[in-house]
């Protein structure tokens, strides 16, 4: 482990591994050890674990601890990796104390469950989260969970809070954030990330209010897409960032739009034509139509071709098919 601070360390592709099940639905270690360390070696920057794609919200409290444990084991100190925590205060904090036991560097904490609370109720929420926890948190925002400017102003000053995700896409609302703790926690080292379900469509306006964080899900199915824009995004080449925009990205996004639970489900679709069988997602979420299946697997193949790496073909690039140890063929991540 490194004394670095997880605010330190969060730099690069942030990682959301979608969690493997078998096909009795059970939970799948040794195929979700082989997703998780093929995203470490193809390149990401963190992963973080049992969150929204990884379904948090379909886990029992014993396979969420056994999945932190499984990603911490593989990132064995070379990245950090961050848990989800979810639900009301006291669920929350349990979750929190799973993942401290699990060996997690961090939490991202959740929307509070169903209820719509005030600001002040807001704050005292991920205030209480932090004061029951060594961990560093981040704060995610959507939902029912929207904070204002100076909430986060607020939050930047409580110990242990770290930084904010942002799953709303306002930027006139992310400008603001950025601009009030900039002025009343200037001395706090506050992170920032883009949150939304295909972070890249946006990624060129988040970097123009200096917030060049973000999570990709397509990195769990085309890493080779997901850093050839990660690498335009960071180093000003648009031309690049712009051809993968419209020829890749933003059909992905309309693709995802048709269905309900899509940015969960067409993510595990897409690591499963590659070539790892993680299994389908836990109800109350849906398959994807084969239809949509199909469009997928030509905009893999699309993307491959847009970044010159190999022939395109979705079920190609060099993963096969995955044993139960992951040590053979498929790895969960295309190179």
């Amino acid at each position: 482990m490194t004394s670095a601070s997880l605010a330190e360390r969060l730099d690069g592709l942030l990682f959301f591994p979608v969690t493997a099940y078998g096909p009795d639905g059970a939970l799948d270690l040794e195929i979700y050890r082989a997703h998780v360390r093929a995203g470490i070696e193809a390149g990401a920057g963190a992963v973080f674990a049992c969150c929204g794609t990884g379904e948090f919200h379909a886990l029992t409290p014993e396979e969420f601890h056994d999945c932190v444990v499984v990603a911490v084991e593989e990132a064995a100190g070379r990245v950090p990796v961050v848990a989800g925590a979810g639900y009301g205060t006291a669920l929350a904090i349990q979750y929190a104390k799973l993942a401290e036991r699990a060996g997690a560097d961090g939490l991202l904490a959740m929307p509070p469950y169903l209820v719509v609370a005030d600001q002040e109720g807001l704050i005292r929420h991920y205030s209480a989260l932090a004061g029951a926890t060594d961990l560093d948190i981040i704060v995610y925002q959507r939902d029912n969970a929207v904070l204002a400017p100076d909430s986060v102003a607020r939050l930047a000053k409580v110990p242990g809070i770290i930084g904010l995700k942002d799953g709303i896409g306002d930027l006139d609302l992310m400008q603001r954030v950025v601009s009030a703790v900039r002025a009343d926690a200037p001395d706090e080292g506050f992170r920032y990330f883009n949150g939304l379900p295909t972070a890249e469509l946006t990624g060129l306006a988040y970097r123009g209010i200096g917030v060049t964080l973000y999570s990709s899900a397509v990195f769990c199915f085309v890493p080779e897409v997901a850093l050839a824009f990660h690498k335009a995004l960071m180093t000003g080449d648009d031309e690049t960032a712009n051809k993968l925009l419209d020829g890749f990205y933003r059909p992905l996004v309309e693709l995802r739009n048709q269905g309900r639970g899509y940015a969960v489900s067409l993510v595990k679709a897409g690591v499963r034509l590659r070539g790892l069988d993680v299994g389908e997602v836990r109800p109350p979420l849906s398959e994807p139509s084969p239809a949509h299946v199909k469009e997928l697997a030509e905009l893999i193949e699309r993307g491959m071709a847009l970044v010159g790496d190999g022939d395109g073909d979705a079920d190609k690039g060099g993963n096969g098919d995955a044993d139960k140890s992951g040590n053979e063929g498929g790895d969960g991540v295309a190179r």
